[in-house]
């Protein structure tokens, strides 16, 4: 049976994909203790080279199975469809831009098999340029499986739910449909996707192992992208605030409005009619929420965020 399986997806990946495949190779070739594992490399219509240099890896990827989608389905779609493919006991994720550090596969695997949670969180280190910053998961409690439920409050404070990254981590398959990502969603697909496992699996934990290479602002990337694909963010929070708990509600409408204040104050990379359908769409989803606890949520951001929340307030 296959141990491990890795979900690839890439559009348009030419540049970097060679990277992300040799660091697979790379791990496989060094002391990954458990040699069965396969790669989904899941192409969601590239219109570039990239499928070329994925199928040159085949010969030093044995296991490497491709997915390739004649019209993009958008980052959710592909890691779902990876889902559907993958054989191994446990599921993990690697961008198509981003790469690992050698052995790291072997670390994750020897973590959660250690600690037989449903599912194990790591750090990162991203890298932009030459330049390489170690980002932590906020749960200060290491190697100690924990109530995934214990880890989304206090509402005020950094917490695993803010941490969404589905790239850093290990998980169950055996966790099933929830694994899955919310169908057609080109952004902020892993918010949903994050608040679920919290509220649903039953065990986690946090281990300290950064073997995850993030590449941030490379332009082709959708933080990059200022179209309408970007509005994509509110039918995710949609859906969050569809599934979330009562007690949770205060938590997710302080992180939707801390991150709505965050793409306003960004407005400039949107094309002009894309920031007035965000500018329109955040102050439809504002008056819809829990006014008092929208309150409580704007009074805790900084001044100059504080005011571009307020008219889109009055808006309605």
């Amino acid at each position: 049976m296959i141990t491990l399986s890795v979900i690839v997806p890439v559009k348009d990946g030419e540049a970097y994909i060679a990277d992300t495949l040799t660091s697979l190779v790379r791990n496989a070739r060094a002391d990954f203790k458990v040699p069965d594992f396969e790669v989904i490399v899941v192409d969601d219509g590239s219109a570039d080279a990239t499928g070329t240099i994925v199928a040159e890896f085949r010969d030093e990827l044995p296991t490497l199975h491709v997915i390739r989608h004649s019209e993009p389905a958008g980052l959710a779609g592909a890691r779902n469809a990876g889902l559907r493919l993958a054989s191994g006991r446990y599921v993990t994720f690697l961008d198509g831009d981003d790469w690992l550090g050698r052995g790291y596969l072997a670390e994750l695997v020897a973590a959660i098999e250690g600690l037989g949670c449903d599912f194990v969180r790591v750090d990162h280190v991203q890298s932009e340029g030459r330049r390489r910053e170690t980002h932590w998961a906020p749960e200060a409690r290491r190697n100690t499986v924990l109530d995934p439920r214990e880890s989304i409050l206090p509402a005020d404070a950094k917490t695993m739910v803010d941490y969404p990254y589905a790239w850093a981590g290990i998980y169950r398959r055996e966790l099933g449909d929830l694994l899955n990502f919310p169908a057609g969603l080109h952004t902020a697909e892993d918010r949903p996707w994050i608040w679920r496992l919290h509220q649903r699996a039953k065990s986690f934990a946090v281990v300290s192992l950064a073997g995850v290479f993030y590449r941030r602002g490379l332009p082709g990337s959708l933080t990059q992208i200022g179209d309408a694909r970007q509005l994509h963010f509110f039918d995710a929070f949609d859906v969050l605030f569809a599934e979330v708990e009562e007690r949770f509600r205060p938590k997710a409408v302080r992180t939707f409005c801390a991150l709505l204040a965050n793409h306003l104050e960004q407005r400039d990379r949107l094309t002009p009619e894309t920031a007035a359908a965000f500018e329109s769409r955040g102050a439809e989803m504002l008056a819809r929420l829990p006014a008092d606890l929208v309150t409580e949520s704007v009074e805790t951001l900084d001044p100059k965020r504080r005011a571009l929340l307020v008219p889109e307030r009055s808006a309605t």
